[in-house]
């Protein structure tokens, strides 16, 4: 069975998909939308597909599934259109800026019994699956510790900031979901904290490009995070869980895995550049296991319930540094 796919968005999260729904021998890209006409429609000239209106999407026949990589704003509401639509539905993340808003959705999406996933890749990424293959092994023993560093090569324009919804919900919201995947646990505390170190603009625009964060379970164990909007040696990416037997880690990935020993010492290739690079076969493994969760073969994860969550950790950090303490998540996702 081939699912056919529509694309709603052109832009460089939309070309990722693209690419890798076209990649995929049970997949085929139908259609295209964007707001703006040229994008879509140099995108459906390099895949050979339609480009559509998302209304003609929606009374599409011969569509499946959706990939929503339209602005944040656009996505809970796209959500529900095609979930009354009775299409499946991939969408990046975050579902919405309001947890609020969030849960209104997936009632909609609960009601309809709609197949709905949430980009969060890095679950995908063979490195990280390996170090959570490790962990289910019962390799390092119960995991007590996480450790997430994930920091950008350069900042994003500090207007970027005024409508991201901030790095919590922009950039740390996907290490949220790996502290979860890692930890095995809900996360019951949050504290933060937060400085603009990297661009003034962007902590004028009352935003942060360096953040650390601490979480905890009822049980009593830790994630830490470190984010920063720049990283002058590419694009750092790492995870380490510390269990009773030992521990487990993914390092830095480089397009080559080579050492240089010489009088000048030892040297090895820069790290990828960006997500785009870093994470490519990531996001090709999160659209087979989509079209297997549409099929039954699979769940559908990370889920909706799953994008909401990371959002009000999200929302318990943004607090926490507002407010100088440590945050419960229950205070955020009533």
């Amino acid at each position: 069975m081939t699912i056919r796919f529509a694309l709603l968005g052109a832009g460089r999260i939309g070309k990722v998909h693209a690419k890798a729904v076209t990649s995929n021998p049970a997949a085929k890209l139908v259609a295209v939308a964007d707001a703006m006409p040229k994008a879509a429609q140099d995108l459906a000239a390099q895949y050979g597909c339609e480009v559509r209106s998302i209304e003609q999407i929606l009374a599409s026949a011969d569509v499946d599934a959706v990939v929503i990589c339209t602005p944040t704003d656009t996505h809970a509401d796209l959500i529900e259109k095609f979930s009354n639509a009775k299409k499946a539905i991939f969408c990046e993340k975050p579902i919405d800026l309001s947890v609020k808003r969030v849960q209104e959705c997936l009632k909609v999406v609960a009601k309809n019994k709609t197949t709905l996933m949430v980009g969060f890749n890095r679950r995908f990424d063979p490195h990280f699956m390996a170090v959570r293959a490790a962990i289910d092994a019962g390799e390092i023993g119960e995991v007590e510790m996480v450790t997430i560093i994930s920091r950008d090569p350069a900042p994003p324009p500090a207007e970027y900031a005024m409508r991201s919804g901030g790095i919590f919900r922009d950039m740390t919201i996907h290490d949220f979901d790996m502290a979860r995947f890692l930890l095995g646990e809900e996360i019951t505390n949050v504290t933060a904290q937060g400085s603009s170190l990297v661009d003034k603009k962007i902590g004028e625009a009352g935003d942060y490009d360096s953040v650390s964060v601490m979480l905890s379970t009822a049980s009593g164990k830790h994630a830490t995070i470190s984010n920063s909007r720049r990283a002058t040696y590419g694009y750092d990416q790492r995870i380490e869980a510390h269990g009773s037997k030992g521990s487990v880690a993914a390092e830095n990935q480089r397009a080559v895995s080579i050492e240089i020993a010489n009088a000048k010492g030892y040297t090895r290739p820069p790290l990828y550049d960006f997500f785009m690079t870093r994470y490519t076969q990531a996001y090709a493994n999160e659209i087979a296991t989509f079209i297997d969760a549409i099929g039954g073969k699979a769940k559908a994860s990370p889920s909706g319930e799953d994008g909401l969550i990371a959002l009000a950790l999200a929302d318990a950090a943004v607090k926490s540094v507002k407010e100088g303490r440590t945050v419960k998540v229950s205070e955020v996702l009533a």
